[in-house]
């Protein structure tokens, strides 16, 4: 059974020497407070969330995406840890801490997530496990290496490499993040040879021990079923429920104004969340104004609200399980059945109208060439840095990353540390530029 008190550390990784130093904001406070500054995280607003970036219509961007997570996450936290401490009166000091912790791992939470949406991810795996990069399968074994983690790259991990990794002239320990927000972000708290089908997993090779380090300075226990696996730190469960939450409703939201959805579409997904009396007091307020955009965002308001309250009392209905780790699927599976229903539509509609949508396959298909050649040419380079167009592109590469790595593996992930990294425009101006499709003005 996982305890509250080890779960809600302040110690910070990689400055666990200056851990009893006092501060006037908690340490979770600083944490938010250092990814907001960061550049990693000012790149989110221009890195594709599901839609193009905005022309005339403006749309969520991984900024705007985890800026709202965030704020999902806050109340999360906050509505679960009044109700923690009723329930513990005497309960560890940073309970009320919770909230804090919850909103800056939700920051966090896509940093690792490369450009291009999800095509990025794919774009990366099929250029290991289909691609060029397939040849050097044999020689990152033979080395030791964990190849599973190229074929299976996944955001999640990327994001606790970005957060904790010492990059060339950088501090030890990353971002020096407390122990409580870094685990909050570790979805799969297990490694790339375990990521089966779905290719989900939490860590690369280079940060395992930095995960066992965190798993056991927190006391997060091993899974009954799988000993090679953590269970889930427990404020996994409300990131997770955040992010479930802004990207399905806000997903509706943005295909209304792209008209991929109809107003009716749209407005009857929102309103198959309300039960008949809350529905008729919403209908009676929509009306007040006739902006369609506005009626929406009422809507999309009443619905987070809701599902804030469910997720929460999930959680709380839960939390012997969770502590236990015998909790098993997303706490939006566990809300009531006429929610569940609802929110089931919307994932529906959405795999069914937005994710397929020519506007959003486009941007897919783009950044798929774009970023699959950018592998490719660097990969060629850190491989073979002799060769002169190779010292030419390598000058590109900043220095933080660490083109001279002494093996295959770590060669492999400079490359993958500085695409992922990227912004869309970035890297589409890295692409014309190497391909002799745009040249600078002369």
């Amino acid at each position: 059974m996982m305890d509250w008190k080890r779960l809600l550390s302040g110690k910070r990784f990689g400055m666990e020497e200056y851990h009893d130093r006092k501060h006037e904001r908690t340490d979770f406070q600083r944490d938010y407070d250092r990814l907001i500054f960061s550049s990693p995280f000012r790149r989110l607003q221009n890195k594709t969330q599901v839609f193009p970036l905005p022309g005339s219509i403006f749309v969520h961007n991984r900024l705007t995406h985890s800026l709202e997570v965030s704020c999902v996450g806050r109340s999360l936290g906050n509505n679960v840890a009044k109700e923690l401490i009723k329930r513990y009166p005497d309960g560890p000091v940073n309970l009320p801490e919770i909230g804090a912790i919850v909103s800056a791992a939700c920051l966090a939470h896509d940093m690792g997530n490369p450009p291009f949406g999800h095509s990025g991810e794919r774009a990366i795996s099929a250029y290991f496990s289909e691609g060029n990069g397939k040849d050097l399968e044999n020689l990152v074994r033979e080395e030791g290496g964990r190849w599973e983690d190229f074929i299976h790259f996944e955001g999640n991990a990327n994001a606790m490499r970005l957060l904790t990794h010492q990059f060339v002239g950088r501090r030890k320990g990353g971002f020096a993040l407390t122990y409580s927000t870094l685990a909050a972000i570790v979805k799969y708290p297990y490694p790339s040879i375990l990521a089966g089908k779905k290719g989900k997993f939490g860590y690369f090779q280079s940060e395992e021990n930095t995960y066992l380090r965190m798993a056991e300075e927190l006391g997060i226990g091993l899974d009954s079923e799988d000993s090679r696996k953590h269970v889930r730190h427990p404020l996994v469960y409300l990131v997770e429920a955040a992010d479930d939450i802004c990207y399905q409703i806000m997903d509706i939201e943005d295909a209304c104004k792209l008209h991929i959805l109809s107003k009716e579409e749209a407005i009857e997904l929102l309103q198959n969340f309300l039960a008949p009396d809350k529905l008729a007091h919403t209908e009676k307020v929509m009306q007040m104004v006739n902006d369609v955009n506005e009626q929406i965002a009422y809507l999309r308001s009443c619905i987070i609200g809701l599902l804030v309250d469910e997720c929460t009392q999930a959680f709380i209905n839960n939390e012997e399980a969770i502590l236990a780790g015998e909790f098993s699927g997303a706490l939006i599976e566990h809300v009531s059945e006429h929610v569940k229903s609802a929110y089931a539509s919307c994932s529906k509609m959405a795999y069914k109208k937005i994710y397929c949508a020519k506007e959003v396959l486009d941007i897919e298909l783009a950044g798929y060439r774009i970023f699959s050649h950018l592998i490719d040419s660097l990969t060629e380079a850190v491989m073979r840095p002799n060769h002169a167009y190779s010292k030419l592109l390598l000058k590109r590469v900043p220095e933080q990353y660490n083109v001279a790595a002494p093996t295959t593996y770590g060669k492999l992930q400079c490359v993958l540390d500085y695409v992922s990294g990227m912004t869309d425009v970035y890297a589409l101006d890295l692409y014309q530029k190497i391909t002799g499709m745009g040249l600078p003005a002369v």
